[in-house]
């Protein structure tokens, strides 16, 4: 990974927009993807890199952000984390596509709810390509279909650098939602893309689409290629 230094110029492509960097990670613990988070999240402080979307498919994990109540250590055998993002419990694991984000909010864009839905209108036009139709709900954080929730959302920010980020049930396990009340809902309510439409076996199309309508909606642009 590149660690380019100067001024904040060099992170603009020649149109203007700025550079975002993507890693996919592919399966990853959740350990590891929240370290290298930090070191991400200090180094974007500092001036030292672009803005950056990491997209992985974590191991079994709860996590509990900052609205969470006390849960115990594991639940069913899937380890429980205490993290810093806002939000309450939800779960990761295979099957879903979980995207995190590192970025400079800039004047403009100091404003978290607008963040929120602004991350909720990427996973709307990315489930928009295989003709579902997400929504939101009024009062709640997230992407619902057909009344259900698809994509739970939490972030956190340091020093108006924003992290964490929001994850897309795609063809996850949704029995290990029924041990605990995802983000402080009835279980019942989470649901996947596979119920709803065919969809391909792996994660590549969903991190290609998320990766285009991030680029639209936030107006970044990739680097170029290295040939």
């Amino acid at each position: 990974m590149s660690e380019p230094v100067g001024e904040r110029a060099q992170f603009l492509s020649a149109s203007g927009k700025p550079l975002l960097e993507v890693h996919r990670l592919l399966r990853t613990p959740y350990a590891a993807a929240h370290t290298l988070q930090e070191s991400l999240v200090e180094r974007r402080v500092a001036g030292l890199i672009s803005d950056q979307l990491l997209l992985t498919e974590h191991d079994p994990v709860i996590t509990v952000g900052r609205g969470g109540e006390e849960m115990p250590e594991t639940l069913g055998g899937v380890p429980v984390v205490k993290v810093e993002r806002g939000g309450e419990a939800t779960y990761h694991g295979p099957g879903q596509l979980v995207a995190y984000p590192i970025v400079q909010l800039e004047a403009e864009r100091r404003d978290l709810h607008r963040y929120l839905r602004d991350l909720e209108e990427v996973v709307i036009r990315t489930l928009a390509e295989f003709g579902v139709t997400g929504a939101r709900k009024i009062g709640l954080t997230g992407v619902w279909v057909g009344g259900k929730k698809i994509c739970s959302l939490g972030v956190a920010v340091r020093r108006w650098v924003a992290w964490h980020g929001f994850a897309l049930n795609l063809r996850t396990d949704l029995e290990v939602f029924q041990s605990f009340r995802p983000c402080g809902l009835d279980p019942g309510v989470m649901t996947r893309l596979s119920d709803h439409v065919e969809i391909p076996p792996t994660n590549l199309l969903f991190e290609v689409l998320t990766v285009k309508h991030f680029c639209a909606v936030f107006g970044h642009q990739l680097p170029p290629s290295e040939s």
